[in-house]
């Protein structure tokens, strides 16, 4: 049984939303925009803060980054030294920013504001937690100073080398030395980062590349493209996959992986779990689509749960206990429990459109009201939060009801037996 809906819109933008990053435990990065075309619409990222009411999740705008004509279709944030980088797909090519943390007065933060969903404008606080990727995070509480972000270009590289060359997926390794990025042409491109030079291309899938990601410990990268394929590579060197996994649905019909992702096993270092959602290859009517769980070491597939809908969006929470998905044309989100792939909780209609990124709440950032909570982003422009309650909860003041009716009954029940 799924738990109760409890989601919120936390704010809308100007431009479709492709892409959702965790910034630090408290900042959140979203990117798109309109394209090249002379629309009007901006192209860019904007960031973020969350908190927490006592009621509810709330988001304030700390800044925006507007990247021209480029819009940013694929990025990635990494920490490497206690310094933030930003990897982003613009076209053929992947743009490295480097985003350097500040503290500015309140007083220049009061410029914008945010709308919340019930119309009421919300200022922004003059008082808050310095927090960054490391130590700042808790070491300064002053009343008239705000984190804020700056975003500085650095290098660009050519990542994809097709006769329409487009930048699909970019990931970076958990210790941050690794880049592996994917295209229309077909290859798994592995470099060094933050330097972005290329260590050696990994030649395996004949069609686009649609996901790729490392594993918890980083000796492992896996790919998916529309050739049906997913690989599982060994990152240290070029060589031929050490698997090759097509989607095994359970009536026969023809499935493409769609999204994948590894996920570390709780409690257990050294193992983990691999993560795929995936399509029907024909697109005629309301497909169903597939999550499945897989052993990534031996290939054995694990577990599979069947979807009322195509998917279009795959998350999983860094301490490994649940899976996050989004919906192709409901834009539902479902969270499920990672080892048993049961479903906790359903949002149905969360977006306007198809869930285009999920990205999980930092631990930090919850309260004791919630177990989790996932954030989704959809070319419908907003940025929503879906929050997970702890099962079996019961209300302060109706504990105390039933502690005040059992000691009455027991006096009752005493009085009649003359005790």
């Amino acid at each position: 049984m799924s738990r109760n809906r409890c989601d919120g819109l936390l704010a809308k933008v100007d431009f479709p939303l492709y892409t959702l990053q965790t910034l630090t435990n408290r900042h959140v990065l979203v990117a798109g925009g309109g394209g090249a075309s002379n629309t009007g619409v901006a192209n860019g990222f904007e960031i973020f803060e969350l908190s927490h009411n006592g009621t509810r999740f709330v988001a304030e705008e700390v800044m925006r980054y507007e990247t021209g004509p480029n819009v940013v279709m694929t990025c990635f944030v990494q920490n490497v030294q206690n310094k933030i980088y930003l990897a982003a797909g613009q076209e053929s090519h992947c743009q490295l920013y480097k985003v350097n943390v500040k503290m500015v007065d309140a007083a220049e933060m009061r410029r914008g504001s945010f709308r919340a969903e019930n119309g009421l404008v919300r200022r922004r606080r003059t008082i808050s937690e310095n927090d960054n990727i490391s130590k700042m995070e808790s070491h300064n509480h002053t009343t008239d100073k705000r984190m804020s972000f700056e975003i500085r270009p650095c290098d660009s590289v050519q990542t994809d080398f097709g006769n329409d060359p487009l930048q699909r997926v970019v990931t970076i390794s958990h210790d941050g030395k690794l880049m592996a990025t994917g295209g229309f042409d077909g290859k798994v491109r592995v470099w060094s980062f933050p330097k972005m030079q290329l260590l050696f291309e990994l030649q395996g899938h004949t069609k686009e590349l649609d996901d790729l990601d490392f594993s918890p410990c980083d000796s492992r990268l896996v790919s998916i493209a529309k050739d049906g394929q997913a690989l599982v590579w060994d990152t240290k060197a070029k060589a031929a996959p050490l698997l090759s996994l097509t989607c095994q649905p359970p009536n026969g019909t023809k499935y493409l992986f769609r999204r994948c992702k590894f996920g570390d096993v709780e409690d257990r270092k050294g193992e983990y779990r691999m993560f795929t959602i995936a399509n029907p290859l024909a697109r005629s009517g309301k497909q169903k689509g597939l999550v499945q769980l897989w052993e990534p070491v031996s290939g054995q597939l694990r577990k599979t749960v069947v979807v009322a809908e195509s998917l279009s969006a795959l998350a999983v929470r860094d301490d490994g206990r649940f899976v996050g998905v989004g919906t192709m044309f409901s834009g539902s989100v479902d969270i499920y429990i990672a080892f048993s792939l049961q479903r906790v909780l359903h949002v149905g209609g969360a977006h306007g459109m198809f869930v285009t990124g999920l990205q999980w709440v930092g631990a930090s950032a919850l309260t004791a009201r919630s177990e989790a909570a996932l954030l989704s982003i959809s070319v419908d422009n907003r940025l929503v939060v879906h929050t997970l309650p702890y099962p079996g909860t019961v209300p302060v003041w109706v504990a105390i009801l039933l502690i005040i009716f059992v000691l009455f009954c027991t006096f009752c029940l005493c009085s009649y037996l003359g005790i």
